[in-house]
């Protein structure tokens, strides 16, 4: 078996945000993904290029490209869920993005990995607002990809266990370490490589979240704000490894 060179971009969701390491660093899915593969006997280049609060357009404006020219033999995409959360989203926008992605990759050469983000509607404001965009987006990409059977689907949104609150951080909106861990094992499986069992369902965290209005306060206030002032959690930030990190199969 060659090197794989495994290059993701996207949002906050394949940045790792939620997956916080003792050292402040996010780690997330993907990065447990690229451990996986190496672990199972691989010799796995890995690249990411997701930065948080990113829209789908500017993920596939900003970030596609470089990504391509490392020239990978896998790709993981996904991206959506902050056009989800837009007064206005349009769902046909977002597939178009998914449609891009995948004949860019046809074109290079490269294996795509589609993943749908997990459902966070339950534990949030505007619950069925964002359940009904979620459910039109995730029918959407997979009928757009019904007739492509070689592009590897990890899809998380029809997961029910995902979408309970022992898998979601403080914020409520991104996932913790043992929902990153679910998402990693289901990427890993859609692979075809077996990941360890524990990541599908691991201990439950301690229910340190803020309710009632210290949630408003601590987490969906500042969340409007950026959206008064045109700002995004993800301004000013680089991706965590836009070059190749080397991780073999020895560890």
């Amino acid at each position: 078996m060659g090197t794989l060179r495994y290059v993701a971009i996207g949002d906050s969701f394949t940045e790792g945000v939620g997956d916080e390491l003792p050292d402040g660093r996010v780690r997330g899915w993907a990065d447990l993904v690229a451990e996986g593969w190496a672990a199972s006997g691989a010799d796995v280049e890995y690249a990411n290029f997701a930065i948080r609060g990113k829209l789908v357009q500017p993920i596939v404006d900003e970030q596609l490209e470089p990504a391509l020219a490392l020239r990978p033999t896998h790709l993981s995409f996904n991206g959506g869920g902050n056009d989800m959360l837009r007064p206005r989203t349009s769902v046909s926008r977002v597939v178009a993005a998914f449609e891009h992605v995948l004949r860019r990759c046809d074109e290079e050469g490269v294996q795509l990995i589609v993943l749908s983000g997990a459902n966070p509607s339950g534990q949030l404001p505007l619950r069925r607002v964002i359940q009904r965009r979620g459910d039109l987006l995730s029918a959407a990409v997979s009928a757009a990809l019904a007739d492509r059977p070689d592009v590897v689907r990890a899809f998380n949104w029809p997961d029910r266990e995902l979408s309970s609150p022992p898998y979601w951080s403080e914020d409520r909106l991104h996932m913790n370490s043992r929902g990153h861990h679910r998402v990693a094992a289901r990427v890993l499986t859609s692979l075809g490589v077996e990941p360890p069992a524990a990541w599908w369902s691991l201990p439950p965290l301690p229910d340190v979240g803020a309710r009632g209005t210290a949630y408003y306060r601590e987490h969906v206030g500042p969340w409007i704000q950026r959206r008064l002032t045109g700002t995004s959690s993800g301004d000013g930030r680089h991706p965590k490894y836009a070059a190749w990190t080397r991780l073999d199969s020895a560890g």
